[in-house]
C-alpha cells in the first residue's frame, strides 16, 4: 500500500515490520537495525543473499558512537567527512560495536553508517529514535527504485506500507567510503564525488571486487531483466535484423538520418533505428542523468525489448558513479 501516513510507518517499524521509505538517493526498505528478526525480513522480502551487508541509517549523529568504535587515528578525518557531508548521501564504513547484529553486517567486523537528509526519512527515523537498516527497496540485483510506484512494482504483497515522498533527488545510491590511515577508500561511487572527497584527503578507489566489504560491490547488480550492453555512440551500433532494441542515450539525438525521431508517428521519442529511446539529459547534465538513470532503465525494461544499449557517459565527477552502475548492470 502506498501512503503518506508517517505515523503508521513509525508504528509498523516499532513492531518490527518493514516499511519502504524515500531517501535523497533511492527508496529504502527499512527495518529496525538492532532487531535481527526485523532485519531478516528485509533479506526475505528482497531475496537478498545474507553475505551482502546493509547500511545502517542513524536518527542523529550522536548515535554514531553507539554503533561504531571510531579509530582514534582517523577520528579527525571521519569528523570532517561527517561535518561536510552529513546529513547527506555519504555512507562511512567503520568498526562496529557488539550492539549491531551480525545479520546486518554479513558477519563483518565493520558496519556501514549513514545519516539521510530526506525530510520524510529524517522525521520517521527521528521519531523512532533508533537506527534503521534500509537497503534499496527492490528485489535483489534489480534496478533500484526512485519512486513509490517503482517500489510497488517490485515488492507488492511483500511489505505492508510504502511511504510516498515523491521522486528521489539524486537517483543513485549513496557514496560509500572507508577511512584508512588518513586516506579515503571509495568502496562505491555515488553522489558525493571523488573530487569532493579529495578536498579532505587522498583518495583510493576500490571497485569490482569479489570480496564484499560494503553494500553494492557485487560485479553484477542494478540490472534490468532485459539484457543491457554498453556502447560508445548510438550512430555506429548495428541492431540485428528483427531485433527490438532500446537506446539509453547520452549524446544528443540527431533530428535527421538514421536516428531521426518520428514524433508525429509515435508521439514520443521513438526512432527509426531503435524501438524506443530515452535521453539521460538533453543538456548533458550529469546530475540530471543520474536522477533519470534508474527511471529510464525501468521504462525501457518494461517494453519487452530484446536488448537495451546505453551510451557511455564521461567518467568524471558524477559520471564515474553512473558508469559504475551501468557496468554492473551490463556485467552478466
Amino acid at each position: 500500500m502506498i501512503s503518506t501516513d508517517r505515523v503508521a510507518a513509525v508504528e509498523l517499524l516499532r513492531k518490527g515490520d518493514l516499511v519502504a521509505l524515500p531517501t535523497e538517493t533511492v527508496y529504502g526498505l527499512a527495518a529496525k537495525a538492532l532487531n535481527p528478526i526485523a532485519v531478516a525480513k528485509i533479506f526475505e522480502a528482497k531475496e537478498r543473499p545474507r553475505f551482502d551487508p546493509l547500511i545502517v541509517h542513524l536518527p542523529n549523529r550522536d548515535w554514531l558512537g553507539r554503533i561504531v568504535d571510531v579509530p582514534a587515528g582517523d577520528r579527525q578525518l571521519i569528523g570532517k567527512l561527517a561535518d561536510k557531508f552529513w546529513p547527506g548521501p555519504l555512507t562511512i564504513v567503520l568498526p562496529k560495536r557488539e550492539i549491531v547484529p551480525d545479520i546486518v553486517t554479513a558477519g563483518l567486523d565493520t558496519v556501514a553508517a549513514r545519516f539521510s537528509a530526506h525530510h520524510v526519512f529524517a522525521e520517521i527515523v527521528g521519531e523512532l529514535d533508533e537506527p534503521l537498516a534500509a537497503p534499496s527497496a527492490n528485489r535483489f540485483g534489480r534496478v533500484s527504485p526512485t519512486t513509490a510506484q517503482h517500489v510497488l512494482d517490485e515488492l507488492e504483497g511483500r511489505i505492508p506500507l510504502i511511504v510516498d515522498g515523491g521522486p528521489t533527488e539524486h537517483g543513485i545510491e549513496s557514496t560509500i567510503v572507508a577511512v584508512r590511515g588518513g586516506r579515503i577508500a571509495v568502496l562505491r561511487r555515488g553522489p558525493i564525488t571523488d573530487e569532493q572527497l579529495s578536498e579532505l584527503a587522498d583518495i583510493v578507489s576500490v571497485t569490482m571486487t569479489q570480496r564484499i566489504s560494503a553494500p553494492g560491490q557485487l560485479p553484477s547488480h542494478y540490472a534490468p531483466t532485459t539484457p543491457l550492453r554498453l556502447i560508445d555512440k548510438a550512430e555506429v551500433f548495428p541492431p540485428q535484423k528483427g531485433q527490438g532494441v532500446g537506446l539509453l542515450a547520452w549524446h544528443p539525438i540527431p533530428r535527421k538520418g538514421d536516428l531521426q525521431i518520428g514524433q508525429r508517428r509515435t508521439g514520443d521519442r521513438r526512432s527509426l533505428k531503435f524501438a524506443a529511446v530515452r535521453n539521460l539529459s538533453d543538456g548533458g547534465d550529469l546530475r540530471e542523468a543520474a536522477a533519470n538513470l534508474f527511471r529510464y532503465l525501468r521504462e525501457l525494461d518494461a517494453l519487452g525489448l530484446d536488448l537495451i544499449v546505453t551510451e557511455r557517459v564521461p567518467s568524471r565527477g558524477l559520471g564515474a558513479a553512473i558508469m559504475d552502475r551501468l557496468e554492473r548492470a551490463s556485467h552478466r
